[in-house]
């Protein structure tokens, strides 16, 4: 068959690990660009649903996931393909470290040919920046490598002592200099959602100042992308009316999930645990993960929406729970405080939350529709009674899975599963 081609400016903003202001550079090139009235798509690669919050509010388009285990090449080309249909530039913004994890970034941009730009944050070093970016440059000598970003530079000797150190025919792109303008709040999770940065626009626009002195004003180079084989989805969930809990609490959900319940038939309507007092009128419910734990009190006292839930599951009605969404469902949540809410009660246990993480990594979840593929990454553990029908399968089986319960049509369990990864799967956890 033959593929259709098309060429769009992209980059791959990468650095040597965590911490060195990808998603602020990502977020400041994506603001700059639409500020020169470009239409820009960004992707962020990995799992991750926080940083995606900030790169939507600085291009003004939903951002999907791009990762090569949880949901495939072919997803990850179709997706890259559509983008270029219509956009000016594509950004990816990578996760931990360009050659971190299995599959890892290099992996990303060496598959599709984009070239990378590697954020080094300047802290501490000066010269040295050279060598970490010659690293990075040649350890694979196939990636199409862009150059590098100093990022937190000090001053304009700080910048000279850089430049000595830069190897010749190593693209130096320039300097962000240290404000705490720029920078990006965090909490236990990862940073802030976007909707609680109250200056996240003032944050967003001073960075993107900051990209128009260096060379990164300029658009990259145009990458080649090709459409896959294409795929018809089964209408499964035609007619079905999906309540999606969505709100600061509950927020931790992939675009890619809404669009293709979408795409099987399914019509989305959206409600507030927190907020509101009724549910719309749905055949299932999905409860995404997010932070409960931030609002125990209001949960606790909206008696309405507790009882409108457990009146929804004892109709025998679908409702699938991802973490948070899950936790909610228990009998009681407690914070890192100790402050307990009362929750909804259609689960028998309760939540404690933990100083340190308990829950990362990959995993295959068997649902009662097939297996889906997703990650996990929470700070609580639950004490339940009830025994879980499955567990998830641990994709370096470093660790015991997590746990998945059923009780009637309730699903629940700690795994963010990727619907795309087994479609048909997906839309039995919301078939009447």
């Amino acid at each position: 068959m033959n593929h259709s081609k098309t060429r769009c400016p992209a980059l791959f903003i990468t650095a040597p690990g965590s911490n060195h202001g990808k998603t602020t550079i990502t977020a400041a090139l994506a603001r700059y660009h639409v500020e020169q009235g470009r239409k820009v798509r960004v992707f962020k690669s990995g799992p991750d649903f926080l940083d995606p919050m900030i790169l939507k509010r600085a291009c003004g388009l939903p951002v999907h996931q791009l990762d090569l285990w949880m949901m495939g090449e072919a997803e990850c080309r179709r997706l890259l393909y559509e983008a270029s249909l219509e956009a000016d530039l594509i950004l990816i913004e990578g996760v931990m470290g360009l050659f971190d994890g299995e599959p890892c970034c290099a992996d990303l941009a060496e598959l599709f040919s984009v070239p990378v730009l590697a954020v080094i944050n300047a802290t501490g070093t000066a010269q040295t920046l050279g060598a970490i970016a010659y690293g990075l440059a040649n350890y694979r000598p196939k990636l199409r490598f862009a150059g590098v970003l100093a990022n937190n530079v000090a001053s304009p000797r700080h910048t000279e002592m850089i430049l000595q150190g830069m190897p010749s025919g190593l693209r130096y792109f320039g300097g962000i200099p240290r404000d705490s303008r720029y920078a990006l709040p965090e909490r236990h999770l990862g940073l802030v959602q976007a909707d609680e940065v109250l200056d996240l626009e003032s944050r967003m626009q001073a960075a993107a100042t900051a990209i128009a002195s260096t060379a990164l004003a300029d658009l990259p180079e145009a990458v080649e992308f090709s459409s896959p084989e294409p795929e018809t989805l089964p209408q499964l969930l035609s007619g079905i009316r999906i309540g999606i809990a969505k709100d600061t609490a509950f927020s931790f959900i992939y675009a890619a999930n809404l669009d293709l319940l979408r795409a099987m038939g399914a019509t989305l309507i959206f409600f507030s645990p927190l907020a509101d007092a009724a549910l719309p009128e749905v055949n299932s419910i999905y409860l995404p993960g997010g932070y409960p734990e931030l609002h125990l009190q209001s949960l606790q006292d909206n008696q309405a929406m507790k009882a409108a839930l457990q009146t929804h599951f004892s109709q025998g009605k679908p409702i699938y729970a991802e973490c948070g969404g899950m936790l909610c469902l228990l009998e009681s949540i407690q914070d890192k405080a100790g402050n307990r809410g009362d929750m909804v009660g259609l689960l028998p246990g309760h939540a404690i939350m933990q100083n340190r993480l308990k829950g990362l990594g990959y995993q295959s979840a068997p649902m009662p529709g097939g297996m889906l593929r997703g990650h996990t990454f929470h700070h609580s553990l639950i004490e339940t009674p009830l025994a879980p029908v499955a567990f998830g399968e641990c994709l370096h089986n470093t660790s015991a899975g997590e746990a998945i319960y059923r009780l009637n049509r309730l699903t629940a369990s700690y795994l963010h599963c990727y619907f795309a990864s087994n479609p048909t799967a997906a839309a039995q956890l919301f078939l009447p």
